[in-house]
Order: C-alpha cells, then sequence, then structure tokens
C-alpha cells in the first residue's frame, strides 16, 4: 500500500510541477504590456519602464521563473500587482467559500445520484426512464441556467433563500446554511445525472456476474446481495467519475459564485484575468493544480480500499 501512494503522491508532484512551469512561462511571455496596464495607458515611457524594472519584468525569464518558483516552495506565492496584497493571504481568505461550495456539491452529488442509480438499476420499467428521461435533461442543461432558475423561483418568487450574499459559518450556522444552499444545488444537478447513470450502469453489469447469481442461489436476500455486493462492485467507477465531477465543480463555482454575488475564487479569477494580474492567477493555478491532487490522491486511496487489485496497477 505504500508503494501504492508513493507512485501516486510522485506522478501527482510531477504534474503540479509541470503546470507550473508551463503556466509560469506561457503567462510571463504573454504579459509585456502589465506595466503599462498598471500605471495606465497614458503614462510615460520612463514611468512605465521603472514599473517594469520594479516587478522584475525586465529580467530574463528564466531569472524571474526560478526567482518566483523558489519564493513558491517556501510558501510564498508573491503578491498582487494591482491590489499589493499577498497572494497567500487573497487565496487563502476566498478558498473556504468556494471549497464550501464544492464539497457540499460533491455530498449531496454523490448521496442523491448514489439513490437513483440504484432505484434505476433495481425498480427497472417506469422508474428506470423517469430517472434516465431526467437525468439526461439535467445534464444538458447549463450550471448557470439552472442557478438563475433557482434563484427565480426559491429566492425571488418564494423568498426561502437570499438571492445573493454570503453568511460566514462562524457568524450564522443557519444563515450560512441559507446562502450556500441554492448554489450548491445548482453546482450539482448535472452531476448527479452522471452519477446515477454510472451508479446505474455498473449495477446493471455486475449482476450479470456469477457470483451474484451464486449469492442468490443461496438464499442469500436480495437486498443484502444488492447493498452488500453489488453496490460495492459498483463504486469504484462511480468513485472515479465523482473524482472528476469534484475538480469540475470546483471550476464550475466560477460561474455559480457570480450568479449568487459570493465572494469565492470566481471574483478573484475574472478580476485577475481582466487586469492581467500574473502572480494572482499563478497563486490560482498552483493552487487548483494541488487541490486535484489531493482529490485523485483521496480517490485512488478510495479506489485502493474498495478494490485491492487497483494498489498493482
Amino acid at each position: 500500500m505504500l508503494t501504492f501512494i508513493s507512485r501516486r503522491v510522485l506522478a501527482g508532484v510531477l504534474t503540479v510541477l509541470t503546470i507550473s512551469v508551463l503556466g509560469f512561462f506561457l503567462l510571463y511571455l504573454g504579459g509585456r504590456d502589465t506595466a503599462r496596464r498598471i500605471v495606465g495607458d497614458t503614462a510615460d515611457p520612463e514611468i512605465v519602464a521603472r514599473k517594469a524594472e520594479e516587478l522584475g519584468l525586465n529580467r530574463p525569464i528564466i531569472v524571474q521563473f526560478f526567482d518566483w518558483a523558489g519564493s513558491a516552495l517556501t510558501g510564498d506565492l508573491g503578491r498582487s500587482w494591482f491590489s499589493g496584497q499577498p497572494v497567500t493571504e487573497a487565496l487563502a481568505s476566498r478558498l473556504p467559500v468556494t471549497l464550501s461550495l464544492t464539497i457540499g456539491a460533491v455530498l449531496l452529488t454523490a448521496i442523491v445520484g448514489t439513490i437513483l442509480g440504484v432505484l434505476a438499476a433495481t425498480r427497472r420499467g417506469s422508474v428506470d426512464s423517469t430517472i434516465q428521461v431526467g437525468s439526461f435533461v439535467a445534464a444538458a442543461i447549463p450550471g448557470f441556467l439552472v442557478a438563475l432558475v433557482l434563484v427565480l423561483i426559491f429566492a425571488i418568487g418564494l423568498g426561502w433563500f437570499p438571492a445573493t450574499g454570503y453568511i460566514r459559518p462562524d457568524t450564522s450556522f443557519v444563515g450560512w446554511l441559507s446562502t450556500i444552499t441554492l448554489p450548491v444545488i445548482a453546482l450539482a444537478i448535472g452531476a448527479i445525472a452522471s452519477i446515477a447513470q454510472q451508479v446505474r450502469g455498473s449495477m446493471l453489469d455486475a449482476q450479470r456476474l456469477d457470483y451474484v447469481r451464486t449469492l442468490r442461489a443461496r438464499g442469500i436476500p436480495n437486498r443484502r446481495v444488492v447493498y452488500g455486493h453489488v453496490l460495492r462492485n459498483s463504486a469504484g467507477p462511480a468513485l472515479s467519475v465523482l473524482g472528476i465531477q469534484f475538480i469540475v465543480m470546483f471550476g464550475g463555482a466560477v460561474v455559480v459564485e457570480q450568479v449568487f454575488s459570493l465572494p469565492g475564487l470566481g471574483q478573484t479569477a475574472v478580476s485577475a484575468t481582466v487586469q492581467g494580474d500574473i502572480p494572482l492567477i499563478m497563486g490560482l493555478i498552483v493552487m487548483t493544480a494541488v487541490i486535484v491532487l489531493i482529490i485523485n490522491l483521496a480517490v485512488d486511496l478510495l479506489q485502493g480500499w474498495l478494490n485491492p487489485k487497483v494498489r498493482l496497477s
């Protein structure tokens, strides 16, 4: 098991390093006008040159990279070129909002998607057809459109939830739940459809295996066969899809946060991209890559626990 974990961690670290290197060179090679954007389009060339020197943009790009990488290894991702705020501080203040949405959406997806998938695989008939059609429709609707519909119905129409804003959980837990409920549902709708389809397909395949027929021939109750054996055998593929959906929802939170005016990474990503705030963009890239590494490692560990054969791959 230790060898399995070591291989996964090494592969993840190499991936993060590769993404960081590519991201840095692509951003800095395309960011030559950053100094002028900071000081203004009408600024004198001398002022622009001084600003470029202050930011270190006049140095060879390879020197800039090694300076940035050396600081990044110590946890210092630099400062925003526009606000002057440390990048780690800017990201740390907004990451909990985005993570709360993503984790909430993943939990909702896992629970509801699994229930729907099991119902579709075991009940069949009209139940299966209804879930199939519902999953197709849910997967086809864009997340931002779902968010707008939820706001119109449950926030503006019924007044059950606030349309915008965010309340910290340490301020009011109930208030926090009310501000993230609609965004979580908006993020989870499409993912629930994917998990339901995956669980359904995996369970139908598992129920055709010889060992399942043998268990039923021995008189073991169907509920025990389904939930104790078939569902566990089907959990591996569904878990892989759920890991991918976590990453997709983490990215999709950027749009959903804009709809609900939440102070998460979405606003930071949009403003940093528009301004060309390269240190902040690099911080977002590195942080996202690390989160993806952690999620992939967690999925691999769960896969190894569910299926020992995976540890040999």
